[in-house]
Formats: structure tokens, C-alpha cells, sequence
């Protein structure tokens, strides 16, 4: 069965919707410097800058019925007949709908009577506005004359006291109407030097600003007063609820086109705030829609955005046999990487952008997938995230992006954060070789003065977790590891209380986890490899000595005879053993004990791994435990508060899936990894939709398990670091493309079906156009490999051996 909603255009990088009616509405993710859109296949959405929380726009509600009820819209009346481009609010029946989501834009293109409406939404790169370019063209041999209204709902910046504090925030909006542009300027004239304009490049004949006299008190979006009456009120918002709508009347002769725009812009003003009493200065507003009233303008800007897509996919490019992993790899896969790495959680259709900012061990980990696109916006990055940990080693669980300061009330104490740094900076210095990024002194978050450096903090982060050891000698696992939900020192019984918030109810925290022993593990090879890069022997030999310790303390407290135990609770009870009736085989430290060097000696990580096959894997993807937890376990925490099958109960969290295929890759099992790939991929549901609801070209955070009411269904699709982590399948375990510190090394890990890939990997300002040959129909290592017709011994290419462009050949066998 085919999609009956859509479809990849894989030559345009997008995909195209046909049918506005999807099963949820399905989401783009617009903008990748400080402005930042999220737009739906019916214009749905809202925007705001850099912070979606303290920045916020325009209004969206959450949760709403319909869902998606709110967002960037414009009415025609035509006639008697009302409809909307595209089909919400109205939801008049289009005689033609397709919405293309391309990256970094989307182009919504209907028809009704003979009337065309085409709108191109996007962000200009480097730029805090959005452009709705916008193209009506008359189809019929008669002339038409209809009226045209734009909406916007204007968000009073913060937006979590604009969505509760209603006695004060239906007193305080303000606007000013001036030419063809309305400015919301709320809060304005005390400590902000910010507001917004939502403006138009054609004159307008009439506007609104209040949503009562728009919308009207008793009314829906769907039936709004004034576009129903065919005519605007001309109001000033004064308190209440500000909006910004403009009014066309607008006659096209026959197969006539006309071509305007709308931006909605954040605008900071430098020097003067008023030019007048209560009349602020104008100036920057203006300089913005001076430069877009030529439509030539608009297109230029929507140029520059592709070619600079273009530039940042070139970097990796991959094809294989499969067409699935062609597209995922080198457009869909890729943006999303872009997305999670700019907003991290904070803001989707399913993150309100209030409750969470930027992760710590979420932003470590999207840097993953995204280092190779903007390497300097990645160092920026991980100075960053490494200011917000604290000199104990600790880390602030997640930080605000526009004040950069952490951000207490989501939770704290989870002790792996701070072994992901590692991850990320090591990953960075090989991309980049900036080795000068350990020496920037970016301090601690509750030291004033800031002389700690990059490489203190890597270093403090091991001696931590060797530091909180408990009674196994594994990590101490504290408030939760990278399940959030594991709280195994909680204990809580108040049905009020966050458990991520919760306080710890016992004296002594003995609860320790494997997935962190994993992780340390991992940690501790990258480092270990920095150090020799650095010529750092004593250290490297320390950290090794540091990996040895902790293998073995794996080996002899951590194996439960089939697989690796996932923790030891409260009680010095193991968890995810054949002990317990329910969740006695968990995922997380499957895949990295296997990742961190487990296993591999004794032969326990195959066996854990064929463990995982036989009790977790499905045809939608390898679930969290098995069994599920039927009833609430106190000592667990939320992990059993979930109904089974469902998120972190036995569903497939779709974030941890791609390490199981990493550790598969590990050990050469490509055509397991491949069966694992695809049976969690998006664009491999397309047959079964309307079960799996989600965007085909989005990964989700999670599919309902098999124990579900509704196995196969995924939710909450965006922002999840699956898109980081299965990036990383393809480019550096399918294709097995790995930058390390002086050169690029060439480790595939092939399905036993494919004979030949081709991969094009920019690389420290080098092209390598890589062929690898599978004529033996093998899955791993590597029999020659040649660059420029020269043989390379081993499996990395020196830099020093490569040209600007690179003809490479590597053979397995």
C-alpha cells in the first residue's frame, strides 16, 4: 500500500503532501541561526527567537482541538466562498492542495474556483524574519475580484507567563499601525529593546490588530467576524489579545498573477527607542521591508538558503542500494540533525518550548550528527554546554539558550551528563584538528572566576564517575541516567510531584548503571585517543588503566548470564535480570557496553546481542524491556508508570535503537544492522501511515511497542536524538567514514547483499570521492584500500597522502 498522503521528491529534497487531512499534522523546522519557524503541512506553527520560551512571537496552542489551531495564515473571500491556502483554519474543500516541505522551507500551493494561492514560508539565512512569499494567479477566462486577510497572533514574548498570567497580560499589549506594517511592541518601553513587525509589500486597504474585533469573543479561528463580513475593522489593539492581520482587495484579469510578500520580524533597535512619546524608532522595520518589497529581493534570499543546504549536505553524500537509506542519509537525516542541534527539546509540536531548554546530554549528542555541517557552530556549541558544569563535576541538566545560564526546575543530579562532553569534543578535534579548543577557559557554573579550561572539564568529568562508585564498583546512577525514567532513588508516592524533580528518599545512594559503566567506557577510548594525539602517554595510560578497572568490575558484577544487567537498585537488587518478572532484559546497556569494549573477549557481546533479537527486537524496532511493568514499582519510579508498550515501559524508543545497530556494526553483523535500520526508519512506514501517523521523513522519540493497544503508532516527533544517533549508522557504520585526528578512516560495515557503495565525504577542506567494493559479499574489514591509485597499508587515509580531491577505493574482504 502506497502513502495516501504524500510522497519523497527525491531530486527537490522534499516531500509532498497531497492530502491536508494527514494523520497529525506534519511539521517543518525552519531557520538554523537565531530565528526559528516550526511550520505544519497547513500553515500551522508558530515563531520566535532563539528562545522559545523568553522570544516567543506569535501564539500557539497546545493540545487544542482541533490539533494545530493556530499559526501563519491567510483567508480569501471569494464571493461568498471563505478558504484558506492551506485548508485550516476554514477547511473548505480545495479543488487542489499540495504542501512541499523542502529544507529549511515550505511551499503551500491550492486552488478553489478557479483562484490559485501559492506561499513560499522560509527563514533567510542570518536573518531574524520569516518571508511568506505569496502568488495568486486567476485560472479562468473571466476576471476575479476577492478579498484577502493575513493573521497572526502575536505571543507576549515570555511565553509561559503569557499562557497563565492573565490578569496582567490582557492589560499590558500594545501595537502601532504605520504604512503597510502593524508592530507589536509590548513591554517595549521598559526593558526590552525589541519588538516585532508583521508587514506587507503590497499597500494594504484596510488592517486589524485585536483579536476580539478580528475573530470576533464567540468565535473560533475557523470562523473568523471580519473575514466573514468581507471587510476589516481598521482597530489598535489597546490590552487584551493583539494580533496582526492586513486586507487586500485585490481583481486579477484572466491567467493574471500577482506576487507579494508578509514578513514577520524580530527587530532589536540600537540607540534610540522613540522617536516620539509612545512612537518607537521605526528605522531597522523599515531598512528590513524596503529591502523585500522587490520581489527579486525575496528570491535572492530563497537562493542563498539552497545554496547553503547545498554546501552543507556536500559534505557527506552517500549511495547505496537501498533508496531509503539514499534519501534519510543525505537530505532528511541531515536536517533533523540540524533541527535537534538548534532547539535541542525545547520547542515542537509535541515540547512547548516552556518547559525545557537546551540539554545538556541531548545538545552533546545531536552535536554528533551536525559536527561535520558547521563545525564552528559546534565549537561555540560545546563552550557552552561545558560552562554549565559545576566544579564538582555535576552538570545543570538543561540551560537556557538566550541567557546561557542552567536552568534548575527541569531536574537534576543525573549522573551521566557529564561523560557525553567527552563524546562531543572528541568528535569536534577530529572533525576539525582545533585542538586549541581544550585551552579556551570557560570556567565553572558556580565559580565566579572563570580560569577552568575545556580539557579540565574532560578530565574532571572521569575522575567524577570514578569518584561515585557504589557497592559493585559501577556508577552510582543518582537522580536517573539517560533514562529519565529510571528513578531509583526516589521513592515517590506524591502523585504532585515532577519525578525528575523529586527528592532522593534514602541517606546513602547505592543505585548504580551499567548504560553509565557503557558510556564511562566509550568515554574512556576517546579520551585515551586524544591523549596520545596530544603526546599525552602518562595520561592516556591512566585513562586507560581507568577503562580496565571499570571493564572488569562489568564483567564480574554486570553479566547475568544471557545479557548485561541494566542497574542495581536501592537494595543492591540487580534490574533488567532473569530475576525479575518484569523488566528483566533492558536495551541501554546492551548497546553500550558493546560500544564501550565489553564483551568482546569472553564473546558476551555477540551473545548479549542475540539477546536482544530474541526478547526486544520487533518489525518496528527493538523495544526498551521486556516484560513490561504491569503495576507501579515505587524503587523504579516513572519507568513503571507508564502504561506497558508505551515511551520508556517497553516501547521502541527510537533514540536508543540506533545504538544496538552501532554495536551491531561493532562486531560486523551487517545484515542485522540493516534489518535493524529500516525497521525503525521513517521513510520505511510509508505503507502502514495511518498506523504509524507520524512524518515520514521525521523520526519520532517513539513507537508504541508490541505490547501497546496500538503497536506500530509513533508519537512526538522532532526533536529526538535518534536523528543524531542514525546519522551516525550510516555515514560511520553503513558506510564507515570516520574522521579521526590526522586523517579519514575507512571502516564499512556492509549488508552481505550490497556490492558496492559510494560515498563523498568533505574533510578538513579535501573532497574523498570513496568507492567501497563488497566482491566477496563480506559485511567488515577492510582488504585494500587505495587513494589516487596509490595503496594505503591499513584502514586510514593520512592526510598528509591526500590531494584537494581524492579518488579512494577500499575493498573489503
Amino acid at each position: 500500500m502506497s502513502n495516501p498522503y504524500g510522497h519523497f521528491d527525491d531530486p527537490n529534497r522534499e516531500y509532498v503532501i497531497t492530502r491536508p487531512d494527514t494523520p497529525l499534522p506534519w511539521l517543518n523546522f525552519l531557520g538554523q541561526d537565531e530565528y526559528f519557524a516550526l511550520n505544519t503541512n497547513t500553515a500551522g506553527g508558530y515563531s520566535f527567537y532563539k528562545d522559545a520560551r523568553l522570544r516567543r512571537l506569535t501564539r500557539y496552542r497546545y493540545n487544542e482541538m482541533p490539533y494545530d489551531n493556530n499559526g501563519r495564515y491567510l483567508f480569501i473571500k471569494d464571493g461568498d466562498t471563505v478558504w484558506n491556502p492551506g485548508w485550516k483554519p476554514v477547511k473548505t474543500e480545495l479543488d487542489a492542495y499540495e504542501c512541499r516541505h523542502g529544507l529549511g522551507y515550505s511551499r503551500i500551493t491550492s486552488a478553489k474556483d478557479g483562484l490559485e494561492a501559492s506561499v513560499l514560508i522560509f527563514v533567510p539565512p542570518k536573518e531574524n524574519l520569516e518571508i511568506w512569499q505569496t502568488t495568486l494567479t486567476n485560472k479562468t477566462d473571466a476576471p476575479k475580484t476577492f478579498k484577502l486577510f493575513s493573521f497572526v497572533e502575536f505571543c507576549l514574548y515570555d511565553a509561559q507567563n503569557d499562557a497563565t498570567n492573565f490578569q496582567r497580560t490582557y492589560s499590558i499589549g500594545e501595537v502601532e499601525i504605520e504604512d503597510n506594517a502593524i508592530y507589536h511592541k509590548t513591554e517595549y518601553r521598559e526593558r526590552r529593546d525589541h519588538y516585532t513587525m508583521f508587514a506587507c509589500t503590497r499597500d494594504l486597504d484596510g488592517y486589524d490588530t485585536s483579536r476580539d474585533d478580528f475573530v470576533g469573543v464567540h468565535n473560533g479561528i475557523h470562523e473568523p467576524k471580519a473575514v466573514l463580513a468581507g471587510k476589516p475593522n481598521n482597530t489598535q489593539a489597546f490590552g487584551w489579545n493583539p494580533i496582526g492581520s492586513h486586507y487586500h482587495e485585490i481583481t486579477l484579469q484572466p491567467g493574471e498573477s500577482t506576487t507579494h510578500s508578509y514578513i514577520l520580524a524580530y527587530v532589536t533597535v540600537k540607540g534610540e527607542k522613540y522617536v516620539a512619546p509612545h512612537v518607537i524608532n521605526k528605522a531597522p522595520a523599515k531598512a528590513i521591508l524596503d529591502k523585500y518589497a522587490d520581489n527579486a529581493a525575496v528570491d535572492a534570499a530563497f537562493a542563498k538558503l539552497n545554496s547553503i543546504w547545498d554546501k552543507q549536505l556536500s559534505v557527506f553524500q552517500v549511495e547505496t542500494p537501498c533508496p531509503i537509506m539514499n534519501r534519510m542519509g543525505n537530505a532528511w537525516n541531515q536536517a533533523q540533525c540540524m533541527a535537534t542541534f538548534n532547539l535541542s527539546r525545547s520547542a515542537s509540536l509535541f515540547e512547548s518550548g516552556i518547559g525545557r531548554g537546551m540539554g545538556y546530554r541531548d545538545s552533546n549528542q545531536d552535536l554528533l550528527g551536525f559536527v561535520h555541517m558547521v563545525p564552528d557552530k559546534a565549537r561555540q556549541r560545546i563552550l557552552d554546554i561545558s560552562a554549565t558544569q559545576m566544579s564538582s563535576g555535576l552538570c545543570f541538566h538543561q540551560y537556557q539558550p538566550l541567557t546561557k545560564k542552567g536552568n534548575s526546575d527541569i531536574g537534576g543530579g543525573f549522573m551521566d551528563d557529564h561523560l557525553w562532553l567527552i563524546l562531543s569534543t572528541t568528535a569536534y578535534i577530529r572533525e576539525t584538528g582545533d585542538v586549541g579548543i581544550l585551552d579556551e577557559k570557560v570556567g565553572y557554573a558556580d565559580v565566579e572566576e572563570k580560569t577552568a579550561t575545556l580539557m579540565d572539564h574532560l578530565e574532571l568529568s572521569i575522575q567524577y564517575t570514578l569518584e561515585n562508585r557504589g557497592p559493585h564498583n559501577l556508577p552510582l546512577i543518582g537522580h536517573a541516567d539517560w533514562n529519565d525514567c529510571l528513578n531509583l532513588n526516589c521513592f515517590s508516592t506524591e502523585p504532585n510531584e515532577s519525578f525528575q524533580t523529586a527528592s532522593h528518599n534514602t541517606k546513602e545512594e547505592v543505585a548504580e548503571s551499567l548504560m553509565i559503566a557503557g558510556l564511562f567506557l566509550k568515554a574512556c577510548l576517546d579520551l585515551e585517543g586524544l591523549y596520545k594525539h596530544l603526546g599525552a602517554d602518562e595520561k592516556a595510560k591512566e585513562t586507560a588503566a581507568a577503562h580496565a578497572e571499570m571493564l572488569e568490575a562489568v564483567e564480574t558484577q554486570g553479566w547475568d548470564g544471557e545479557w548485561y544487567l541494566r542497574a542495581y537498585d536501592t537494595y543492591k537488587e540487580p534490574i533488567g535480570s532473569k530475576k525479575n518478572e518484569e523488566g528483566s532484559i533492558y536495551i541501554e546497556s546492551q548497546g553500550w557496553l558493546v560500544m564501550g569494549g565489553a564483551g568482546r573477549e569472553n564473546g558476551r557481546a555477540q551473545q548479549t546481542l542475540d539477546s536482544v533479537h530474541t526478547h526486544l527486537f520487533t518489525e518496528d524496532g527493538c523495544v526498551l524491556q521486556q516484560p513490561p511493568y504491569q503495576t507501579y514499582h515505587l524503587h523504579l519510579g516513572e519507568v513503571s508508570s507508564y502504561p506497558p508498550g508505551y515511551k520508556e515501559n517497553a516501547g521502541i524508543f527510537c533514540h536508543n535503537n540506533p545504538w544496538i545497530h552501532l554495536a551491531h556494526m561493532e562486531l560486523g553483523n551487517g545484515d542485522r544492522a540493516y534489518e535493524y535500520y529500516l525497521s525503525v526508519c521513517p521513510a520505511a512506514k510509508e505503507d502502514k501511515i495511518e498506523v504509524y501517523r507520524g512524518e515520514p521523513y521525521m523520526y519520532s522519540q517513539m513507537i508504541a511497542g508490541k505490547d501497546a493497544a496500538t503497536p506500530g503508532e509513533a508519537k512526538n516527533a522532532g526533536l529526538t536524538g535518534t536523528a543524531a544517533w542514525t546519522f551516525l549508522t550510516i555515514s560511520q557504520g553503513f558506510a564507515g567514514i570516520k574522521p579521526d585526528y590526522t586523517g579519514l578512516k575507512i571502516d564499512p560495515c556492509l549488508p552481505t547483499s550490497w556490492p558496492e557503495i559510494k560515498v563523498t565525504r568533505k574533510f578538513r577542506g579535501k573532497t574523498f570521492n570513496i568507492t567501497i567494493q563488497n566482491p566477496d559479499k563480506k559485511c567488515k574489514g577492510i582488504k585494500s584500500l587505495t587513494i589516487n591509485g596509490k595503496a594505503i597499508e591499513g584502514d586510514t587515509i593520512p592526510l598528509t597522502a591526500a590531494s584537494d580531491v581524492n579518488e579512494v577505493v577500499a575493498v573489503i574482504g
